[in-house]
């Protein structure tokens, strides 16, 4: 499948990601697929410093940072501002992590979908607040070392599923994408910008350093949690049409979790409990989509 994006490059080579950064790599392909006719909200985030500071900026496209947990807020603003102008054709996107997304921004998240404001929220998701030290987010999944989750403390709780939640806002349109599948990411976020209404990506972003992997291994990685259910690839429409886009090899979760130094403390019977959550999961979402297992 082509990608059917415009040569055209919205990033310059000079942002100051860490090598292998999935973050860095979906917002590559995120731009390529909406053009430059887009505005960014930037909640503080790894992306903060990826896209450099006033005046310089790793995107050739309007960028305004906010406050931690403004994202929702400040894009609903900006796209008040644009209709008050009768610009109907700039996207609003507000771009944010993890923890933005999941946590700290999202009460102003909820309640700018509640509004159906028009604009589409992108969770780059590489599961813990990296930009500030590697702490758990709740996004963090099941069994994940971080500095606040150490040595035996590791996360013992479930990841929160941020795309139920929003689906559960009735949105026009949410969806689940990976810097590894390149084509759905940009089929997703073409159309997403079609629709009218408030739009949610979330895009499965790998971290090399964060979750101890070697820089080269970051696209690999991401492909293998799709392959093995972990993150699976779908989209909702209107809350209530679910579509699965990718139908996985269902490789057994170890071949994902054995190549992260964040999970190397588990033991074979963490590793059974872990399938039998993913397998559930996948279970449940096959039902919503009116597929038989």
């Amino acid at each position: 499948m082509e990608l059917n994006v415009l040569d055209e490059e919205y990033m310059t080579s000079g942002h100051v990601a860490c090598p292998g950064c999935g973050a860095a790599i979906a917002m590559r392909f995120f731009l390529k697929a909406v053009g430059d006719k887009t505005i960014i909200v930037l909640p503080a985030c790894c992306w903060s410093i990826i896209a450099g500071p006033y005046p310089q900026s790793t995107v050739k496209v309007p960028v305004i940072h906010s406050a931690f947990e403004t994202g929702g807020a400040v894009a609903s603003g900006v796209r008040a501002a644009l209709d008050m102008k009768g610009d109907t054709e700039t996207t609003v996107v507000t771009w944010a992590g993890d923890g933005g997304t999941f946590d700290i921004g999202f009460q102003a998240l909820s309640g700018a979908v509640e509004r159906n404001e028009d604009f589409i929220y992108v969770c780059y998701d590489n599961e813990a607040y990296m930009n500030t030290g590697i702490q758990r987010s709740s996004s963090t999944p099941y069994g994940a070392w971080t500095t606040t989750t150490p040595g035996d403390e590791w996360k013992k709780l479930r990841k929160k599923n941020i795309v139920e939640v929003l689906v559960a806002h009735r949105i026009p349109y949410a969806a689940t994408a990976n810097i590894a599948f390149p084509e759905d990411l940009v089929r997703k976020a073409k159309k997403a910008q079609s629709i009218k209404g408030s739009k949610f990506l979330h895009i499965f972003a790998s971290c090399p350093t964060g979750w101890r992997i070697p820089s080269e291994s970051s696209i690999k990685i991401a492909r293998i949690a799709v392959q093995t259910n972990i993150f699976p690839l779908y989209e909702v429409e209107d809350g209530v049409k679910y579509t699965i886009n990718y139908k996985p090899k269902e490789f057994p979760v170890s071949e994902y979790f054995k190549l992260q130094g964040r999970f190397q403390h588990l033991t074979d019977e963490d590793m059974k409990h872990i399938q039998k959550m993913v397998d559930e999961d996948w279970a449940l979402l096959l039902r919503k989509a009116g597929e038989r297992p």
